[in-house]
């Protein structure tokens, strides 16, 4: 059968690989789709049932006929060249962070608004100068030296990203909650229903058939960080 899995890129890239090895090594016969798109255009998906499932944050409009369910949070670290004043900085602050020129996440995800409200807060006006899907293109600007990048912690390899280095800015930060989102009233083969569990254990069968059923899942206290 075919399987088409809505997600950004940060998921597709950092989070969703060994899923998806796990599961193609179960279900060989079964040609997987991932879709990638901003969380607004996931949800979207869904909705219009071009897609069997989502897996982004949350957005700012929830769809009545997607419903979301919370199964991790995502804490976000301040990404600088490997030399840059602000590793220097303890603890770090938002009024530090603003005499930078900030590259992050394009309007569609919840990092950004995340992002511009903290520094609301604060009466700070943060000098965005680019905004990306991407996470690996801030990263490459990071490099180029424009900028420094605001992204999700697990955005970060530091295998890979041996020029770059991250600082943890989960104090500055409310996190965001990465979701499972399904079609109200709509169906997912047993196969699809291994995929969730594989991705995230702790969430159970049965709360995803009450999400499929229409219902709202309570959220979970303590959502584990991944």
């Amino acid at each position: 059968g075919d399987f088409t899995v809505a997600t950004t890129h940060t998921q597709a890239r950092y989070t969703l690989p060994r899923v998806i090895r796990r599961f193609k090594s179960r279900y060989p016969l079964v040609r997987l789709v991932l879709r990638q798109g901003t969380p607004v255009q996931c949800t979207e998906l869904v909705a219009r049932g071009s897609v069997d499932l989502a897996i982004c944050t949350e957005t700012r409009d929830e769809l009545e006929q997607v419903v979301g369910i919370p199964v991790y949070r995502l804490n976000r670290s301040v990404v600088v060249p490997r030399s840059h004043p602000l590793l220097k900085v303890k603890p770090l602050t938002l009024e530090a962070i603003a005499r930078y020129p900030i590259i992050t996440y394009d309007e569609g995800f919840s990092g950004r608004w995340v992002l511009d409200h903290a520094f609301f807060e604060r009466g700070l006006q943060p000098n965005v100068v680019l905004s990306a899907i991407d996470a690996d293109v801030s990263k490459a600007y990071v490099e180029m030296g424009l900028g420094i990048a605001i992204l999700a912690t697990i955005a970060f390899d530091p295998a890979r990203d041996r020029g770059l280095r991250s600082i943890d800015a989960r104090h500055l930060f409310p996190p965001s909650r990465l979701r499972v989102a399904v079609r109200r009233h709509g169906y997912l083969r047993p196969y699809m229903l291994d995929f969730v569990s594989m991705f995230a254990p702790g969430l159970t069968r049965e709360n995803v058939q009450r999400a499929l059923a229409g219902e709202r899942i309570a959220t979970p206290r303590q959502l584990p960080e991944l």
